[in-house]
C-alpha cells in the first residue's frame, strides 16, 4: 500500500483511508470491527471518524461511530499502529453534541475542549493524530455551493482564537496535527497565514468533496494544496453510490443509500449530474473497468490528493475498493477523465 506524507508533518498515510460514517446507522459494532481488521490486515494505516458519526445525524445515535472504533482499539491493543482522524461538528444546530445549553455548535475555546475531551473518551485513546474543523465555524454556504454571499464577519469565531484553543490541545498531546474540512480557498491560506505569523500549528490536510464529477477544488484549492503541503482528503469519490453504476437503471437497491436516505443525493440531480454520472460510468466500461475502479482510481491520481477516503457498508464493497486501488492508471484514463469534465464542467458541488 503507497503512502504518503501528510502536509509536512512527516507521519506518512496510506494513499487510502478507511471512511467510517455508515457505523452505528447502516453497520454493526461487529461489522465495523470486521471492516477495521480487514482494512488493517490489508496494509491500510489511516482512519477517519467524526464526532456526529453516523450519518444521518441524531442525537440517539451521535458519537457511535466513535465509540465501535474505541471498543476496537481498546480489544486490539495496537493504537500505535495506525493514523486516527476525527472532526469536531461546525456552525449547526446539532446542539445535542454539547452538555448544557448552547446555542448552537461552534468553534469557540469552550466547545473545541469540550469535543476534544468528549472524542478522546469515545475513542478510549490518549491522542488525536489529526484533529478536523468539519466545517467552517462562520456563516458560509460550504455543502451545495454555487454562488457566493457574503456574510457578517462579525458573527464569527476569529481563526486565531480557533487555532489558539487547538494550539493547547497539541500542547498537552491531546491531537497532534490539525486539519480542515468543507473548506474555502480563502480559508485555507488565511489558517496558513496565521500559522506561520504566529507560531500556531499548521493546517496538514483538507477534507473536501471530490470526485469525476465534483471537481471544483481544481479552480483553485488544489493549486493551495500543492503549494502549500495542505493535502486533499477527498471524500463522497464514489458519488454517493452513483459512480458505482448501481442506480443506471434509475432503481435505488434494497439498503443502498439512494433507498434509504434519498435526501442526500439531491445535489446530483441538477443539470447535467445524472447525463455526467452516466459519461463516466459508460467511459469505465469501455476502458474495462468498473465505474467504482475508475472514480476511485481517477482521484487517487491527482497530484494534490494524500489519501482516498473510502467507505463500505459491505465486506464486498470494501474489498473491492480497496483492490481498485492495485489498477494501473493509463494516459488513457487520463484523458476519458479529461473529455468528461471538459463537457460536463463539474456539474455537482
Amino acid at each position: 500500500m503507497e503512502k504518503r506524507e501528510l502536509g509536512r508533518t512527516g507521519d506518512m498515510v496510506t494513499s487510502v483511508c478507511l471512511g467510517t460514517m455508515t457505523w452505528g446507522e447502516q453497520n454493526t459494532e461487529a461489522e465495523a470491527h470486521e471492516q477495521l481488521d480487514y482494512a488493517i490486515d490489508r496494509g491500510i494505516n489511516f482512519i477517519d471518524v467524526a464526532e456526529m458519526y453516523p450519518v444521518p445525524a441524531r442525537a440517539e445515535t451521535q458519537g457511535r461511530t466513535e465509540e465501535y472504533i474505541g471498543t476496537w482499539i481498546s480489544a486490539r491493543k495496537k493504537r500505535d499502529d495506525f493514523y486516527l482522524a476525527t472532526k469536531i461538528t461546525g456552525r449547526s444546530g446539532m446542539t445535542w453534541t454539547r452538555d448544557g445549553k448552547v446555542g448552537m455548535t461552534r468553534h469557540t475555546k469552550a466547545q473545541i475542549d469540550e469535543a476534544v475531551k468528549k472524542s478522546l473518551k469515545r475513542l478510549q485513546t490518549d491522542y488525536i493524530d489529526l484533529y478536523q474543523l468539519h466545517w467552517p465555524d462562520r456563516p458560509l454556504q460550504g455543502f451545495g455551493f454555487h454562488s457566493y454571499h457574503d456574510y457578517d464577519t462579525n458573527d464569527m469565531e476569529s481563526l486565531f482564537d480557533i487555532l489558539t484553543a487547538l494550539d493547547a490541545h497539541v500542547t498537552a498531546g491531546n491531537i497532534r496535527h490539525i486539519g480542515l474540512s468543507n473548506e474555502s480557498a480563502w480559508g485555507m491560506m488565511k489558517f496558513v497565514e496565521l500559522a506561520e505569523t504566529h507560531n500556531l500549528p499548521r493546517i496538514a490536510s483538507i477534507q473536501n468533496v471530490y470526485s469525476l464529477v465534483a471537481r471544483r477544488f481544481d479552480y483553485a484549492q488544489a493549486e493551495i494544496a500543492m503549494r502549500e503541503d495542505v493535502g486533499l482528503l477527498p471524500y463522497s469519490i464514489l458519488g454517493m453510490g452513483y459512480l458505482t453504476g448501481k442506480y443506471d437503471d434509475g432503481s435505488a437497491p434494497k439498503g443502498s443509500r439512494k433507498d434509504l436516505f434519498p435526501e442526500f443525493l439531491g445535489r446530483y440531480h441538477n443539470d447535467g449530474g445524472l447525463d455526467a454520472i452516466k459519461a463516466c460510468n459508460e467511459a469505465a466500461r469501455d476502458l474495462g473497468l468498473t465505474p467504482a475502479q475508475f472514480a476511485q482510481k481517477f482521484t487517487e491520481q491527482r497530484e494534490f490528493v494524500t489519501s482516498n477516503i473510502i467507505g463500505a457498508t459491505t465486506m464486498e464493497q470494501l474489498k473491492d475498493n480497496i483492490d481498485a486501488h492495485d489498477i494501473e492508471w493509463t494516459e488513457e484514463m487520463e484523458k476519458a477523465a479529461h473529455q468528461i469534465h471538459k463537457k460536463y464542467r463539474s456539474p455537482v458541488c
